[in-house]
């Protein structure tokens, strides 16, 4: 009878553990982990999903989510060169999380984006409701700050190595 216990215990047991793990770090820079969400005081909070042997880390934050829920973000942009490449950079280095309309290839988002800015010039960054025409980081950035998004990402891009 013991041994059937202890076969149903061992196959239910990865289910039992499979629960969302909460990592954040408080003002005093000291790291916690909860199964509960973390408090609005959070510095960097990550949600950690475990699967039995497996543990998945989200690559984004805990407020990332919350913001990109609020505010998401959109970028309006073609192939208009370095400039567009530079948004494009900007926002993944950051670890924003976005999509993109680009207004060359559809009339419904080139009429969208005439509505919004007045002309189809591109980049131009909509987060939530507020939007700004051309690419200016410091402005960007604190668009972004005010929408809640987190500083850094969670998980750095990689870069290439100077060669």
């Amino acid at each position: 009878m013991h041994r059937g216990l202890f076969i149903l215990l061992l196959f239910i047991s990865p289910l039992l553990q499979a629960g969302e793990v909460f990592r954040w770090t408080d003002e005093k820079n000291t790291v916690h982990y909860s199964d509960q969400p973390p408090p609005a005081s959070a510095k960097q909070s990550t949600r950690i999903k475990g699967g039995g042997n497996v543990i998945d880390v989200d690559k984004e934050s805990y407020e990332a989510r919350i913001a990109r829920d609020k505010n998401p973000v959109v970028l309006f942009a073609n192939a208009c060169g370095p400039i567009c490449d530079q948004a494009r950079d900007h926002l993944n280095k950051r670890g924003i999380p976005f999509s993109v309309k680009d207004p060359s290839k559809e009339p419904e988002i080139a009429l969208e984006l005439k509505k919004l800015v007045g002309s189809l010039e591109v980049p131009v960054i909509v987060v939530g409701k507020t939007h700004q025409k051309g690419f200016e980081p410091s402005s960007w950035d604190s668009l972004l700050d005010t929408a809640g998004y987190p500083k850094t990402p969670l998980i750095p891009s990689r870069t290439k190595p100077n060669q």
